[in-house]
């Protein structure tokens, strides 16, 4: 493993939106951009008004760097599906951050020996 990797694999969160519109996906990403450190995103882009398919739109934050910005409640138009993995402590500051600006509502989380994955549904405040 290369030292990069190292330092940050207890940090890291991977953060997986599902189940809503792109504006919405975009008001999570923006909450958590103003909290931590982007380390790779697959933005959300157009999306086809005749889309069938479900979207999963997915960052990673390095919850050890970034601005640590408080945010203030974002308006979302419908509820939000997260799927957060990584470590336990880091996951937790994601959670407490996300529930600074939405309505959290938590709907399962699953424990491993190195990281945990937990399943939230947002809504507006």
């Amino acid at each position: 493993m290369s030292a990069v990797y190292d330092l940050h694999i207890d940090t890291d969160v991977t953060v997986q939106l599902s189940d809503c519109r792109r504006q919405d996906a975009q008001a999570v990403f923006d909450v958590l951009d103003h909290t931590y450190q982007l380390e790779d995103m697959a933005a959300p882009g157009p999306q086809a008004a005749t889309s069938p398919a479900t979207t999963v739109w997915m960052a990673t934050f390095d919850t050890a760097g970034g601005r640590h910005e408080e945010s203030a409640p974002a308006p979302l138009a419908g509820m939000v599906g997260v799927l957060l993995t990584g470590g336990y402590h880091a996951v937790d500051e994601v959670e407490k951050v996300l529930a600074r600006s939405f309505d959290v509502q938590s709907l399962q989380s699953v424990s491993g020996d190195q990281e945990t994955e937990a399943r939230l549904l947002l809504a507006s405040r």
